[in-house]
């Protein structure tokens, strides 16, 4: 059985990075089953540290993109929007080119909180990192008459 309450929409997801992190970063919403989401960076300068290597922060930018859209697909947009708590990565290989690849999986669904456990990996398939992040699942507050 599916996790999503809204069917993913790689098209529209990708596109509601305009003008964001995720657009300057050129990440892509690539793929979705009945549990994962996945989409991927670009590794090039915009992503690079000073060594020419894939920056840490980036990967977590991903990290943190993908797993929050994630939640938000999760979620009834009427009643509630979530927002990042916490996110950690271990950083497992260097990546110099091409493309970084994130799949999101949950580790926990609840009515306050969700995690997802978020493997990255190169081209070649190798781990390069492994992120959790933790959301927050917020109601929306109903305005008070006026």
């Amino acid at each position: 059985m599916a996790i999503w309450r809204q069917t993913p929409d790689l098209e529209r997801l990708t596109a509601q990075l305009a003008d964001t992190i995720g657009e300057l970063l050129d990440i892509r919403f690539e793929a979705f089953d009945d549990d994962t989401l996945t989409a991927s960076m670009v590794v090039d300068r915009r992503t690079h540290q000073p060594y020419g290597l894939l920056h840490g922060g980036a990967s977590v930018v991903l990290a943190e993109t993908l797993g929050s859209m994630a939640s938000y697909l999760c979620l009834d947009p009427q009643t509630h929007y979530c927002v990042g708590l916490e996110v950690n990565a271990n950083h497992l290989r260097a990546l110099r080119s091409g493309r970084v690849t994130a799949v999101a999986r949950p580790v926990h669904l609840g009515r306050t909180t969700h995690v997802w456990d978020i493997r990255l990996h190169g081209e070649d398939g190798k781990p390069s990192c492994i992120a959790r992040l933790t959301v927050a699942v917020v109601p929306h507050v109903a305005q008070p008459p006026t």
